[in-house]
Formats: structure tokens, sequence, C-alpha cells
């Protein structure tokens, strides 16, 4: 701003009226200082100003990575709600490492946020989420904490689990295996729980049903469907049940690689509705979650928070079941 006053020949608060449009500016003024603005490439620092006017500015994203379109999809959901409040966001996608999740926290301690939304895909490190609380409010995205008593916004994980187990059984399945999730996690106890519940619904004994416990990445679904799928024509399961799309896009692969058919042998289902599943052949019978709208409401529940409103957690988003092709009648013979 100093060079701008000096280039255009007024003062240090003119160009701030001006930039700013906080004051009045003579009109052959506000041509200079524009002129030089444009002349020099100023670009005045967004975050900074905020911050000098007491706004919030800029809020953390921690999302594992973006090349689960689940994850991708609440990532737009955070941009779009930040950017329509005029927000900045700062992306930092930690790996599975403590040395880099302990270099992520740091970084983002340095940028002087307001707030932080932290996305947990697999394990969550109880020290870095200490480290980074000490950036301000915390709101988690799909995703339970109750021994830190974190605001978050999740969606009817068991609900949607309960629908989908129950529709399966209203085929007709009673072999069932399920690929659940990583078990230190509240979506994958949640779900696995919603699983049981369904299953028992129907009259079968939920400790009967085998459970093949994966990461929620594909390739762990193809390993695991491999497992669940290892027993005589006549003892394995007719039904995999699968915690996420991606593991049933892994255990998918695995029945194309094997020459089994996806329902006429073994039926498979997934959680999340990413987009690309309805493209797949057979496409993913799943339960969709309001991916980007969970997204928007934790930029929104974030904001509130940092504004001095009590940290509570909305009411759990709605889930839905999407029924396609690869759920079909059991097929004993």
């Amino acid at each position: 701003m100093k060079d701008v006053a000096k280039r255009a020949g007024v003062s240090l608060s003119t160009v701030s009226y001006v930039l700013n449009d906080s004051g009045p500016v003579a009109d052959d003024r506000r041509a200079k200082v524009e002129a030089a603005v444009q002349a020099l490439g100023y670009l005045p620092n967004e975050s900074a100003r905020r911050l000098k006017r007491g706004s919030v500015a800029t809020v953390g994203l921690v999302i594992p990575d973006l090349v689960n379109q689940y994850f991708a999809m609440i990532a737009e959901g955070v941009e779009q709600a930040a950017s329509e409040r005029d927000v900045m966001v700062v992306f930092c996608t930690p790996e599975a490492t403590d040395e880099r999740e302990s270099l992520n926290s740091r970084l983002l301690r340095s940028q002087r946020l307001d707030g932080l939304i932290y996305l947990s895909g697999a394990s969550t490190r109880m020290e870095s989420l200490l480290d980074l609380k000490r950036v301000g409010p915390v709101v988690l995205v799909d995703e339970k904490l109750p021994s830190f008593n974190l605001p978050c916004v999740v969606s009817q994980n068991r609900q949607g689990a309960r629908e989908m187990a129950g529709h399966l059984t209203s085929l007709g399945h009673t072999r069932l295996a399920i690929i659940g999730g990583p078990p230190e996690l509240w979506t994958a106890e949640q779900r696995l729980s919603g699983y049981r519940e369904g299953i028992a619904a129907a009259g079968i004994d939920p400790d009967s049903v085998p459970l093949f416990t994966g990461d929620y990445r594909m390739e762990s679904g193809e390993k695991l469907a491999a497992e669940a799928m290892s027993p005589p024509a006549g003892e394995r399961p007719t039904a995999l049940i699968c915690a996420n799309d991606l593991m049933a896009i892994g255990a998918l692969s695995y029945c194309r690689r094997v020459g089994l058919r996806v329902p006429e042998d073994v039926s498979v289902v997934g959680f999340d509705d990413l987009p690309l599943v309805s493209l797949l052949t057979p496409n993913l019978t799943t339960v969709r979650q309001p991916a980007r709208e969970l997204g928007m409401e934790a930029v929104k529940l974030l904001l509130r928070i940092v504004a001095g409103a009590e940290p509570t957690s909305p009411s759990p988003a709605p889930v839905s079941l999407k029924i396609r092709e690869s759920s079909g009648p059991c097929n004993l013979n």
C-alpha cells in the first residue's frame, strides 16, 4: 500500500479508502490510486484485511485425500459454503504417517486459522487432533469422537445400513458376509450395528454372519471379497455387504476376475453413492449420503461457533437406499 501511495502521490489513508471503499475520495485521486494499483499489480491481503476488521478470514480443512470421490464431494461443499461467505479455505491432506501428520498440524497452526473442519478417512490420531484443537474451534465431518466432545456433522449411517440389510434379506439372502470399515471409526461402528440390526430383524442370527475388517479402500475390498468367497459354492455367501463404495468396487473387481456373476451368483452392495457407481457394470446398489451438504453444513456450524454460538451438533442428515443392478434375488442353484 505504501508503494501504491508513493506512485499515486497520495496519502496511505487515501489508498485505504479506495481499496476498502471506506471513505470519500475525489475522482482524480481515485483514478491515480487505481492506475497505481494496476501498474504495480498490487493485490490486497484479504486475510489480513478481514482479520483487522475482526471477521472470519480463513478456515482449515483436514481431509484424507481427494482421490476418494466421497471426500472430494465433501470438500466441494466446504469450498462452496466458504466462498459464499467470503471465507478462504486452507486444504491439508495428511498422509498415513505420524511425521507427516505432525508437519501438517504445525502448518495449519501457523496459518492463523479461525477454525478447522476435520474429516477422518481412517484412524484418527488423538495427539494430532489435540494439536489441531489449539488452532481454534474444530468441527468433525462424518465422524464422532465422544471422548473429545467435539461438534460434528454426520448422516444417518446406522439407519442406512439397517435398510440395506433389510433390502438383501427381503430378496431371500440368508448367507451374508460383511466387509466392514476400520473398527476405530464411528462411521464403521454405526454401519456395522445397522447391518446387524437389519439382519436380526429378518430372523437371522447376526453373530453367524462373518465379518471381514477393511480400511475403506478398494484394495481391501478386493482382498476381503476373496476371503469371504473362499468356501465351497454351497457354503459361501450369496451377498457381500460392503461398508463403503470403494470396497464394494474392489469386491466387484474380484468377482469379475474369478468369473462370479453379479448379482446372479452373489449380490454386492456399498455405502456412500459415489458418482461413478451408477456407471459401473453392473451399477451398484448403495446408500446415498449427502456429501456436499455435509461439507456445507460443517462450514455453517464452524462459523456459528466462531461467532460465539454454542458448539451444538445438528441432527444427523437423512440418507436414502439406491437399489440398482448389483443386488438381486438369492439364487442357491
